[in-house]
């Protein structure tokens, strides 16, 4: 376990937050969405959605379109726009540190990449052939095309990274932005993730594998975490971005958090089934590498998918670490839908802004809590908390864990 004294020499802070997400086209509009419960989840208006089984989503509230040059947007994949939209965001929030490039490193994680210009552009080369795929096709399709674009953007030369770990990715990306700092590889990072893969395929694949909910009647009421009447997750889409430096960078720069500690581990158990041993080092790990007891968590943003054993195996997880202690538990996908590969950086943020102003937002849609999953849940409303770190969790198919904990800045 680090030490006090190891924590004050190389604190890294969250300075700048950015999202662009189902509930908004901000971080602070999709935050102030997250506390007043509303939902972001609706019916997919596009005609190749009318004959799948899956027919509803949480898709952006605000398009790129509306905050992007055209010209630049044509370009770019809809996983690099949402990257670059919520990087642009978090550095213009952070005050756009006057730091050498060479010290500025970016992290983005994502879990599908550009999968869907991949799909799209192989469906033109069928129909139309070689002359009419656009050349932009390879850079669009990259899976470290948003880590690439940011850095390109921001003028960061410390390195661009990509962890792929498919609903871990986001959270894996802030994780490995805390190692750069205090491996002394960066002063500032800019971590997150990014996630746009609304397409036949992957609905089709979802429905086949029946993980996801098939409540395309009502949509908003679709993504039910810990609830008994839950039946799958939904299908999101957004970025999230935080900036996180060294504490000694800027003396007296506002913070909305420390980051304190990470980890990251995997199962070695099954491709899509979690396992409640990798989970719980993923949470044991980052908390004695933030220094703290079980006891002084007091809000957790968990992983809750609304999947039928997923959630179980969670809470199973956290009884197992919390044993008699009871942090309030949130799950901001019952808004959101879930964001895939940018999910762990929404929830990195949403728990950032949950420890900044000491309100929880609440689960939405949780009318009838599953006794299995015996958590102090929030429902209703926002509820206001005192405590000075809180946790949150993304696991993600492959057996991927990785476990954040945030303490005042």
């Amino acid at each position: 376990m680090r030490t006090e004294t190891d924590m004050d020499t190389d604190r890294v802070l969250v300075t700048g937050l950015g999202a662009t997400t189902p509930l908004g086209g901000t971080a602070p509009a999709t935050w102030q969405a997250m506390l007043e419960g509303r939902g972001g989840i609706r019916t997919i208006d596009r005609e190749w959605a009318a004959g799948l089984p899956i027919r509803i989503a949480g898709q952006l509230a605000v398009e790129p379109s509306e905050v992007m040059d055209r010209v630049e947007a044509r370009r770019l994949d809809r996983s690099e726009q949402l990257a670059l939209i919520a990087a642009r965001e978090a550095w213009a929030d952070a005050g756009r540190p006057e730091v050498d490039g060479e010290r500025i490193a970016v992290v983005i994680g994502t879990g599908t990449g550009g999968a869907v210009t991949m799909l799209e552009q192989d469906d033109v080369l069928e129909r139309s052939g070689v002359r009419k795929v656009s050349p932009h096709t390879v850079p669009m399709l990259m899976a470290n095309g948003p880590a690439a674009w940011v850095s390109i953007d921001l003028g960061a030369k410390a390195g661009a990274h990509t962890p792929v770990s498919a609903c871990a990715s986001g959270a894996e990306a802030v994780a490995l932005g805390l190692d750069l700092i205090r491996l002394g590889r960066a002063d500032v990072v800019i971590a997150g993730g990014t996630e746009a893969c609304l397409h036949p395929l992957p609905l089709a694949g979802f429905a086949q594998a029946r993980a996801h909910s098939l409540r395309n009647d009502d949509p908003e009421h679709a993504s039910r975490p810990f609830d008994l009447d839950r039946d799958g997750f939904v299908i999101g889409e957004g970025a999230a971005v935080l900036v996180l430096e060294r504490a000694s960078l800027r003396p007296g720069r506002h913070a909305y958090a420390t980051l304190a500690g990470a980890a990251v581990t995997s199962d070695a158990h099954h491709i899509t089934a979690g396992h409640p041993d990798g989970q719980s080092r993923a949470v044991r790990r980052a908390l004695a590498e933030a220094g703290l007891a079980p006891e002084r968590i007091g809000m957790v943003h968990a992983h809750a998918t609304s999947t039928p054993k997923g959630d179980l195996t969670e809470a199973e997880t956290l009884a197992r670490v919390f044993g008699a202690h009871r942090p309030a538990v949130t799950a901001t996908k019952s808004m959101t839908g879930h964001l895939f590969g940018a999910a762990g950086a929404l929830a990195a943020l949403a728990t950032v802004r949950s420890l900044h102003d000491q309100l929880v937002p609440p689960i939405r849609n949780l009318t009838a809590p599953d006794p299995a999953a015996d958590l102090d849940l929030v429902t209703g409303a926002a509820r206001t908390v005192t405590t000075g770190a809180a946790l949150t969790n993304a696991f993600g198919f492959g057996g991927h864990n990785a476990s954040l904990v945030f303490t005042t800045a």
